[in-house]
């Protein structure tokens, strides 16, 4: 082996011990977690605690399902998610694609404008929301209707942005030969222009999908009652109470609670790179 062939082996021996030292570091929490929730005591930072349970049980998991609501706070979570997914992307697309596509006055006016409503955090909403919302003709205070309002209103200005940016770099030209062949305009878009946008529209997805899953501060607001939790929110009750607080039951919750992100991140990985990158080319 020559010498500079020597080099490039030791070089890359050394990065994959360098990202195995990282990814060892990163997964320290997840296992000190997964410790707690496996220990049948109730020890953090004490002398007794250590990374290996001594008394290992299944019972904190068994809890969550038979004695807290956890099916409940999912279901809630998923029906959420699912509705401001379709509310926010029936929006997004379009509004996307027009303000790709079509050149009209004031265009760049409403792009500057979303960017900057996008700069602001959506909290700062939240009282003029929360008065609107109880003081209308209709009370959406409580209702998940109300709640997937706000979710969607609060992610559909991200996905116009990440859409936009993805949809310029689609070339034009391949819109125009499939209208010279006689395409309408539904099929150029629903046959060509979508299928080629998938990686943006899929990240766009598992992002407002990780929102929602993780909001914790409008859900409690705006929902009241252990029956129309979120998880973020059945994760707080969990832990409420610093006296009669589980600290083995919190655990098992989040980690039951991160399980159906990360397997989706799993499946959607592929598009992650493209997705997030090639939507921000173009402005």
């Amino acid at each position: 082996m020559t010498k500079k062939r020597w080099q490039k082996v030791r070089n890359r021996i050394l990065l994959h011990v360098f990202f195995l030292g990282v990814i060892s570091l990163t997964l320290i929490p997840i296992f000190y977690a997964l410790t707690i929730s496996l220990s049948g005591s109730n020890a953090l930072l004490s002398s007794e605690f250590s990374f290996f349970p001594t008394r290992f049980t299944w019972e904190n998991y068994q809890r969550l399902f038979a004695e807290e609501p956890l099916i409940l706070w999912f279901s809630n979570t998923v029906i959420l998610a699912i509705a401001t997914l379709t509310l926010a992307l029936s929006f997004a697309i379009p509004s996307a694609y027009v303000l790709s596509r079509l050149r009209f006055k004031g265009r760049f006016s409403i792009f500057r404008g979303l960017i900057l409503l996008n700069a602001f955090p959506a909290i700062l909403s939240m009282f003029a929301i929360y008065r609107l919302f109880s003081n209308g003709p209709i009370s959406l205070i409580n209702t998940r209707l109300g709640l997937t309002l706000i979710y969607a209103g609060t992610m559909v200005m991200f996905a116009i942005l990440n859409l936009k940016g993805y949809f310029d770099t689609i070339p034009r030209e391949i819109e125009d030969a499939a209208r010279i062949d006689g395409a309408s305009e539904w099929h150029v878009i629903s046959r060509i222009v979508l299928p080629l946008a998938k990686p943006a529209m899929v990240v766009t997805s598992v992002l407002i999908l990780i929102f929602v899953w993780n909001e914790y501060i409008f859900a409690v607001t705006f929902m009241t009652g252990a029956e129309n939790y979120t998880l973020a929110a059945g994760l707080f009750s969990l832990q409420a109470g610093e006296i009669s607080g589980s600290w083995p039951l919190f655990t098992a919750a989040a980690l039951l609670t991160s399980l159906p992100v990360l397997i989706v991140f799993l499946f959607i990985q592929k598009y992650m790179v493209s997705g997030l990158t090639v939507g921000g080319v173009k402005g």
